[in-house]
């Protein structure tokens, strides 16, 4: 009943943004190795929106004993996705630009994550309370920008990605840019949310 609507407006986008965002999630997990804590998509109430705040945190802490260390590692990223049209000329462009917002919801995302860790009991909630205070326990932190496309939208934009401009990101040290493109996306994500409405 929250899966958003395949056809009517703003579903399909929706759904886009969505399969980007767990596509982020999995890479940032299985691919860089971050704890990525999937609690996001159970806050969603309306079908056709997307779940405001922070798109994809993941977290790294480099001590076995889990006692702090400078290098411990947040990572925020921001995805967006154009899996059926093009809508702006650079849309990894539009990822870093709003990225950048992350600064301002950080907190409160990391306040959301830390309090539905604790509603389900889960001592991984202290983890989370790790990365709130970077005054006194200091980490490093990267930002993500990714575009998701599909290709014929990839080859649209392809002249115009080299040239996204990142300087003016308040994090612009560790800021990581990433493009995912294939053939095909969307009925691909069309056909994962019919599966997934059929799996019970």
């Amino acid at each position: 009943m929250i899966f958003p609507d395949p056809t009517t407006a703003p579903g399909p986008s929706i759904r886009a943004g969505d399969f980007g965002e767990l596509l982020v999630a999995d890479y940032l997990e299985f691919t860089l190795g971050y704890w990525v804590p999937r609690t996001k998509m159970e806050g969603k109430a309306i079908r056709n929106e997307s779940v405001k705040g922070c798109d994809i945190i993941g977290f790294k802490v480099v001590s076995e004993n889990n006692t702090d260390s400078p290098n411990d590692e947040l990572a925020i990223y921001e995805s967006k996705a154009s899996l059926s049209s093009a809508t702006e000329p650079n849309r990894l462009q539009t990822a870093v630009e709003h990225s950048a917002k992350d600064t301002l919801r950080k907190s409160e995302a990391l306040n959301f994550l830390k309090r539905r860790l604790i509603e389900k009991q889960d001592q991984m909630s202290q983890r989370v309370e790790r990365f709130q205070n970077p005054v006194e326990r200091p980490y490093l932190e990267t930002n993500g920008a990714v575009a998701i496309l599909s290709s014929n939208i990839f080859n649209k934009m392809a002249a115009n990605l080299p040239n996204t401009i990142g300087n003016n990101h308040p994090n612009d040290k560790r800021l990581r840019l990433l493009v995912i493109h294939g053939n095909d996306l969307m009925p691909f994500v069309h056909a994962l949310y019919t599966r997934a409405a059929n799996e019970a």
